[in-house]
């Protein structure tokens, strides 16, 4: 049996029907040529409101993302997660925490410091603990959450700059932290 390629069939098809210069319908398709672009439609979207828009964007910039384990033994949680590649970044065996990273994957293994697991964002940090240069501020984010109907706790004082954290619990009863280092 005979193969067809239909790739250039249908090129083909795409090419007669891009440029027909009438429809059978004139009530659904007009002759008339498109003023606008589709990226000058999509700017025309309606954008929400409350969003943070920090160097034009429409995305909270809460820095590096990890998760905070709580761990019954700390040595043998290291152990296990080094056979997933995991490395000694921070902390120390000693003050019972340590971070850990695998390419940007970074965990967070503590013992006896808190009861569950926690999500944690550093606004301000990549994933190697550098600072970056474009961030929302904690201060920011806060004010944002606010404005969305978040319960955020105690309010950070917006009159200060540099480190200070947050801690919102998730409708699941997740805890999520955010923690500014600088």
């Amino acid at each position: 049996m005979k193969k067809l390629n239909l790739i250039p069939v249908a090129l083909i098809a795409l090419f007669a029907l891009s440029s027909c210069s009438e429809t059978i319908d004139s009530d659904i398709v007009t002759t008339e040529p498109i003023d606008k672009t589709v990226e000058e439609e999509i700017t025309e979207i309606e954008t929400p409101i409350n969003v943070i828009d920090t160097n034009n964007t429409d995305q909270m910039k809460l820095g590096a993302f990890s998760i905070s384990l709580n761990v019954k033994d700390l040595a043998t949680s290291k152990e296990f997660y080094e056979k997933f590649g995991f490395s000694d970044m921070g902390g120390s065996m000693d003050m019972n925490y340590l971070i850990m990273k695998n390419g940007n994957a970074i965990i967070g293994l503590f013992q006896g410091m808190f009861e569950n697991n926690i999500l944690t964002f550093n606004p301000g940090w990549d994933e190697n603990a550098a600072n970056v240069e474009n961030f929302n501020d904690i201060r920011e984010i806060q004010e944002h959450l606010i404005s969305e109907g978040v319960e955020t706790g105690p309010k950070i004082d917006s009159t200060t700059t540099g480190p200070a954290s947050m801690m919102i619990t998730d409708p699941d009863g997740n805890v999520i932290l955010l923690d500014q280092h600088r």
